[in-house]
Order: C-alpha cells, then sequence, then structure tokens
C-alpha cells in the first residue's frame, strides 16, 4: 500500500510542476488560468495523499473558486474574448528565470543547510481541529465579517464598473421592443 500511495503522491507531483510550467508555457490568459486551477488540484490531491484532508478541500475550494472568479473577469472585462488571444505570459523572461533560479537555490540550500529542531512532545491527536482553532479560534466573527466585507466589495465594484445591466437596454419599464444597444450586432433574429 505504501508503495501506491507512493507513485500516486509523485505522480501527481509531477502533473503539478507540468501544469505550473505550463501556465508560462501557453499563449493565452484564459488556458494559463486552467493551467493553474489544474496545477492546485494536483496539491490538493497531494495533500490527500499525506492524510492531510482539511488542507486539501481549502485548497480545492479556495483555487477553484479563484480561478472561475478570474475566468468570469476574463470573459466581462478583457478586451479579447475571454482572454483566449495570443499572448505572452512571461516578462524579461532572463530576469525572471533568474530571479526564479536564485530564490530556488537558497530555498534549497536552506533545506539542507538549516539544522532543523526535533519534536518535541507528542502528535496532537486531531491535526485538523489543532490547525483550526489556531487559525480561526478566537477569530472567528472577524473571519466571517471580513468575508462578508470582501464579498459585498466584489459585488459593488462588479456593479460600478458595468454601466448598465442587461435589461436597462429594453427600457426601465422593459416595454421596448428592440433593444438600444450602444454597439449594433447581438444575435440576428
Amino acid at each position: 500500500m505504501n508503495d501506491v500511495v507512493a507513485v500516486v503522491g509523485v505522480s501527481l507531483g509531477i502533473v503539478a510542476v507540468v501544469l505550473g510550467v505550463a501556465v508560462f508555457v501557453v499563449d493565452s490568459m484564459a488556458r494559463a488560468t486552467f493551467a493553474l486551477l489544474g496545477s492546485f488540484l494536483a496539491i490538493a490531491g497531494i495533500m490527500l495523499v499525506l492524510d492531510l484532508p482539511y488542507l486539501a478541500l481549502v485548497t480545492a475550494l479556495m483555487m477553484t473558486m479563484e480561478m472561475a472568479v478570474m475566468a468570469v473577469f476574463m470573459i466581462m472585462f478583457m478586451m479579447n474574448p475571454a482572454g483566449l488571444m495570443p499572448m505572452t505570459m512571461v516578462h524579461n523572461a532572463r530576469g525572471s528565470a533568474g530571479a526564479g533560479l536564485g530564490v530556488f537555490a537558497v530555498l534549497a540550500a536552506g533545506v539542507w543547510l538549516v539544522d532543523w529542531p526535533t519534536r518535541s512532545g507528542t502528535a496532537p491527536a486531531d491535526a485538523t481541529v489543532q490547525l483550526g482553532e489556531a487559525i480561526m479560534g478566537q477569530y472567528m466573527l472577524v473571519m466571517i465579517l471580513v468575508g462578508v466585507g470582501l464579498f459585498a466589495t466584489i459585488l459593488s465594484g462588479t456593479v460600478l464598473a458595468t454601466g448598465r445591466g442587461r435589461y436597462d437596454r429594453f427600457g426601465p419599464d422593459l416595454r421596448r421592443s428592440r433593444p438600444t444597444d450602444p454597439v449594433p450586432g447581438g444575435l440576428p433574429r
């Protein structure tokens, strides 16, 4: 069983890295968004393999919603249709590659050169409960209010960014037979 878990974990790691590289290789924002989503879902799978179901669920839900919101905003506000027009995903390729390799070297050196402490005491009975209490314990009400405030900000920003709603084109009483679109077009009828 441990061999199967190791193979699944390594396979998901390879998928996460390949999709992470694809974010910078594909030629559109939409494809980069979905490649990033796939990479994060593979990381959530790795967390499941490591027996961290709470973190896996939070990662999967958070990244899925974030990428869905990003895709919706691309469809609504980008000049090209849904971010599918070719564009470069990398700016200052040499500088960013150098910075990435430098950070990787420092982090890899830290993994091997730091004298890591050993565990003192015993492992908690339920690590998920301990993590939840550490993160949310006395701040639960604050986190709920912040979540509602962020949602209200996103919603009001979207309402303010759009000049008119989908029904405004049929008049205030919705009785106009033909819509008054600022740009003619639409679907032929």
